[in-house]
């Protein structure tokens, strides 16, 4: 029988979760490894520096990482598009041959080692494999990828994994989300989705039909949003 977890979110039966930012610490593994890969064309840059240079890389706004998922770019082009114009910012400039090609495959060695989870996320699994709910991932990236990055970050047992080669689709489209709620064995209204995007994860799986949480753990400002927000997965374990 389905065991239900009660929570202020009503009585719930499964739970998916997004990756990024949400199970891992991508943003510090990202701005970590930028700082490895990059220190011998940044000589002498300061601690405020090499933290413009990771937001520029890490929130650009040139939408490089639209793009791929659009299928416009590969994913190592968008990397590296975003590596090109943040360190154009600082007056860079990679070729288009070799030293782009030797400081994308730096980045790349790099970024997977600093990979870690939040220290909020192994209790609440534990809670849910005691509970015998159900839990499992929709990411908006390749489900390879991020199966190596759930396993590297120490999260081999989160099995059901949902990405966007699977259906196809990038969230928010409502069939990404729903997958995900098929291989859980639940259905939308008894599943909880998790994850740190606003737009994407809060609003994208309402709108699809399940429970979405926005886990804001920043604590940015959220003007006229009404939906269901935490700052932390412990806020589930009370």
């Amino acid at each position: 029988m389905q065991q239900v977890l009660a929570t202020a979110f009503g009585n719930v039966q499964g739970v998916l979760f997004d990756i990024d930012d949400t199970l891992v610490d991508l943003e510090f593994a990202m701005t970590t490894a930028l700082r490895d890969a990059s220190e011998h064309l940044l000589p002498g840059l300061d601690t405020a520096g090499w933290e413009k240079f990771g937001r520029i890389f890490t929130h650009e706004t040139t939408h490089f990482y639209d793009r791929y998922l659009a299928g416009e770019l590969t994913f190592n082009e968008q990397r590296l598009l975003r590596g090109r114009a943040a360190l154009g910012h600082f007056g860079v400039v990679l070729d288009d041959g070799e030293e782009s090609h030797a400081w994308l495959t730096h980045y790349a060695r790099l970024q997977p080692t600093y990979v870690r989870a939040f220290p909020d996320v192994v209790p609440l699994l534990d809670a849910l494999d005691a509970a015998g709910i159900p839990y499992g991932a929709v990411s908006n990236n390749v489900h390879d990828y991020q199966r190596a990055k759930l396993d590297g970050a120490g999260l081999s047992r989160i099995s059901t994994l949902v990405g966007t080669d699977t259906m196809g689709v990038p969230k928010p489209d409502p069939a990404i989300y729903l997958e995900g709620v098929r291989l859980l064995g639940t259905s939308p209204e008894t599943t909880l989705y998790i994850g740190d995007n606003r737009l994407l994860d809060a609003e994208g799986a309402v709108a699809a039909g399940l429970l979405g949480v926005w886990l804001n753990r920043i604590g940015e400002p959220a003007p006229g949003f009404a939906g269901h927000q935490i700052r932390s997965l412990d806020r589930l374990l009370g």
